[in-house]
């Protein structure tokens, strides 16, 4: 009987479930936010908000015990400088788990894991775009920003078929 264990087994051999577990949080300081079941969703936050009070103590032991699941030095210095300050005045709840759809192939319940508090998003400047011009130093005003030109919409499956269809039958000759 399995009183009193504290881990989901998730199918797996012991050695199999602390790699996936700790790739996921791995994933999870890489990206901020990764997409799986939600069995391995709720192991790996509580995996997840370990690091990051490790990440607020801030010490060389502490270091030490989020190499061994990171199991790379830039992860583990992203850990301590930029993640885990975010939390400093938190006493808990690093992460978050946030059910998704069924999956399509075997119905299992998928689930998102995330960071409780990400960092503002910075839109993204495209290369050789040149800024909007301002009227006087304030904001653009609708009318002086260029309008975005209409994005192609992408042919269907059948469109294309039929695409290939008509070229065949008026290409085709008959003897």
């Amino acid at each position: 009987m399995r009183h009193a264990k504290r881990n989901q087994r998730l199918s797996r051999p012991s050695e199999h479930r602390r790699a996936i577990l700790d790739n996921l949080v791995r994933e999870l300081v890489v990206h901020g936010q990764i997409h799986t079941t939600l069995a391995r969703a709720k192991e790996a936050q509580r995996l997840a908000d370990r690091l990051v009070t490790l990440g607020k103590d801030g010490s060389i032991h502490a270091r030490r015990r989020a190499f061994r699941v990171l199991q790379d030095r830039t992860l583990v210095g992203q850990l301590f400088t930029n993640i885990a300050p975010r939390f400093t005045d938190t006493p808990g709840g690093y992460t978050r788990v946030m059910r998704l759809a069924l999956r399509r192939g075997d119905g299992a319940q998928q689930a998102l894991l995330a960071f409780s508090r990400l960092p503002a998003l910075q839109p993204a400047a495209t290369p050789g775009a040149k800024p909007a011009p301002t009227s006087k130093g304030g904001p653009a005003t609708p009318s002086e920003v260029p309008p975005e030109p209409a994005a192609k919409k992408p042919k269907g499956l059948f469109e294309g078929l039929r695409g290939l269809w008509t070229r065949r039958k008026k290409g085709s000759t008959t003897s």
